[in-house]
Order: C-alpha cells, then structure tokens, then sequence
C-alpha cells in the first residue's frame, strides 16, 4: 500500500452456522504511514432472529407479497442459486414459487387434487409434500398422494417423471415403477434424484437415465430400535425428508425413529444425531446423546451444518459438522410467535431451507406461514 493511498477493507463473510456475527473497525481510511494502521475485528455471538417472510397465517390460496399471499399447511421447501424459494403447498395441492423479496406466485397446480400433466394450472397434484430444485431451475415434487415423482420445468410444463401411480414398490423403469406416499426427493451432482418414500420406509432412486431402485433400507421398520449398516441391511421407520450433500452422502429425516441418519456415497448408513433406540426428547448434545421428536425436514449449508424441522417439539435444532446438537430457533409452545432464539415459536414446522447467505427458510405447517431466520 502507497503512503498516502486509500484503503478499503471489509469482512467477505460471516461465520457460518449461527455462530458468531463480526464486526470491523479501522477498515477506512488514508495511509500516511503503513504501520500506523490500526485495522480490528470483533466478534460476538449470534443472534437468530426469526420473522414471518410470506403467508396471512390463515389458510388460504392468495399470491401476492409477504403477509398478502397465503398457504395451507405448507409441506417441505427447497431453495435455488437464485435465492427463489419453492413450496410444496400440500393442502392447496399447487406448488409455489417466492422470488427473494417476498413475492409468492403459483408454479403449478388447479388447487383442486388430481393427477393430470400440463402448463401450470392445468395441471393437478394430489397433497404434494416434498419439492427439490436443479441447477437450471426444474423443479421436482413428491406427489404423496398420487405416489408419483413429478417434474416442472421453469416455464411450468409440468410432467410424470416416475411412477405408474400405484402404492407399490416396484422398482425397473421409470414409468413402472411404483412408490407409496413419497414424502421428499433431494438432487446429487450428477443429476441421481432420491425420494423418501414414506410408507415403504425406504430410500429410493432415480437415475438420470429414469431407471428406479431402492437405494437403502429392507422395507420394514425393524422395530423396536432401528439397524445401520450396509444400505441393503439397514432400516428406516416412515423417513420424511431426504437432502444430498455435494460428496454424494445422502441424509435422512428418519421422523419415527426419532433421528436424523446418513447414506454415505459408498453405501452405508449411520447415525448422526438421535437416540440409537428411537427414544424421543429434546436434549440437545453431540450426536447420539442428543435427541429429536418427530424430525421432518431437513436441510444443509455449504459449510455442512445441518438444519432440522423437529416437528414434534416445534423447534428449529442445528447439528454442526463435528455433530453439535444445538436449538437455533423455538420454545417447544405450539405457537407462531417472531421473535429472538428461543423467544420464538413455531407451530409443526415441517420443512427448512437454507439460502446461499445462510438464512434459514421454514414452512411452518400448523400457522400456514412461511417464516424465515436470520443471524444478527
């Protein structure tokens, strides 16, 4: 740096994960002397600030902005580069697009339950509950209760991507394929669509190529505890959500054994975080001492931080990488209440989502809102 030349210096980002907001001083100025320069960062802990981002609170199927538009126990959401937001409105059987300032519109879907392909609102689902975004903004939906994988392009063609529509299982090609009640459908890198199809408790996948197999789990709960292992020999009981991280591993919402799991990208499955015998609770800890109630959807940051929407306490919780158990958001009342940390209340959050900032994005099922959390 020159004597006499102006400098400029800003912190690039902010810890990830809700840890830590931090705070610059000395970062202007003129140099007169280089060894004068007095450049400091500060840091405190952060704050998690939960606001309502869109929804009236009543159900309802209005688009418009924020407090304007309204849901009907909106199911799980899915965020893209963008920042746009797409929500699986379960009990209005549409799906739901919110641009990043709050806008909400439909995407797809007559509000009226059915099965017909189309443009937008010609076409039909019957209670969508799980949605997933690729790259160049397709959007894929577990039809729940028409047992179906579906596609949506950008311009809201909307298509079958997999399933005959029977409650089955059948795996083989895409079209005959069968699925019963799926429930979420994450993306990996090269394109491999995974669907947590609920009521078989398995794992299924779709290939690029639209071939289905079952990627893990025997089919069955394997009560009363549940079993790791090798994929083919492991068990879930009822998985709600799935999300795939960048390396290929695939992580499961296991919301009747109470935990969250992990396929890694070689097959097997583990337990990250909840009890190893399904009991349910609240604690938070590191990995297995922790517990959940219910867990619905979950989500991931790019620094692998993971989100969970424990439905059955009505708290937002955060596993760190290193496997931290932490409650972010929420005070366990069944209530939707805005406010800081645990002075905030949810009500069945049943969906997160984070954006490329690190905001976190709940669909928060029994209030019909949409509210998001942001550090501060």
């Amino acid at each position: 740096m020159a004597r006499g030349g102006a400098y400029n210096v800003s912190i690039a980002s902010q810890p990830p994960g809700f840890t830590d907001i931090c705070a610059l001083s000395g970062g202007t100025g003129t140099a007169s002397d280089v060894n004068a320069i007095n450049i400091a960062v500060s840091c405190r802990p952060a704050v998690a600030v939960v606001t309502t981002f869109a929804g009236s609170g009543t159900p309802g199927h209005a688009d418009g902005a924020g407090a304007a538009a309204s849901f009907n126990g909106p199911g799980h959401i899915a965020v893209d580069a963008a920042g746009n937001l797409y929500v699986a409105d379960t009990g209005n059987h549409t799906i739901r697009k919110i641009t990043p300032d709050g806008n909400v519109s439909t995407l797809a879907g007559s509000g009226t339950p059915g099965n017909a392909n189309g443009m937008g609102a010609a076409a039909s689902f019957n209670n969508p509950s799980g949605v997933a975004v690729d790259a160049t903004g397709n959007v894929y939906v577990a039809d729940f209760r028409n047992n179906l994988i579906r596609k949506i392009t950008p311009a809201g063609l909307v298509t079958t991507l997999a399933g005959d529509g029977s409650h089955n299982s059948a795996n083989g090609a895409a079209m005959s394929a069968s699925f019963a009640f799926p429930g979420d459908v994450t993306l990996d890198s090269a394109g491999n669509l995974y669907v947590a199809d609920v009521d078989n408790y398995l794992i299924r996948k779709v290939s690029p190529a639209g071939l289905v197999s079952t990627y893990a789990g025997i089919g069955s709960p394997a009560m009363p505890y549940y079993g790791n292992g090798p994929a083919a020999t492991a068990s879930f009981n009822l998985p709600a959500s799935v999300r795939a991280d960048a390396s290929g591993n695939v992580y499961v919402a296991d919301n009747r054994n109470n935990s969250i799991r992990k396929i890694s990208a070689d097959g097997m499955v583990t337990s990250v975080a909840g009890d190893l015998y399904a009991k349910s609770g609240r604690v938070n800890g590191t990995g297995t001492a922790a517990t959940f109630s219910a867990p619905n959807g979950i989500a991931m940051d790019a620094s692998g931080n993971i989100y969970v929407a424990d439905s059955g306490n009505n708290l937002i919780r955060k596993i760190s990488a290193a496997g931290v158990v932490t409650t972010i958001a929420g005070n366990a009342s069944d209530q939707s209440v805005n406010g800081t940390g645990t002075a905030a209340s949810f009500r069945d959050p049943a969906g997160v989502a984070v954006d490329g900032a690190g905001n976190v994005y709940v669909s928060d099922s029994g209030s019909n809102l949409i509210r998001k959390i942001s550090a501060q």
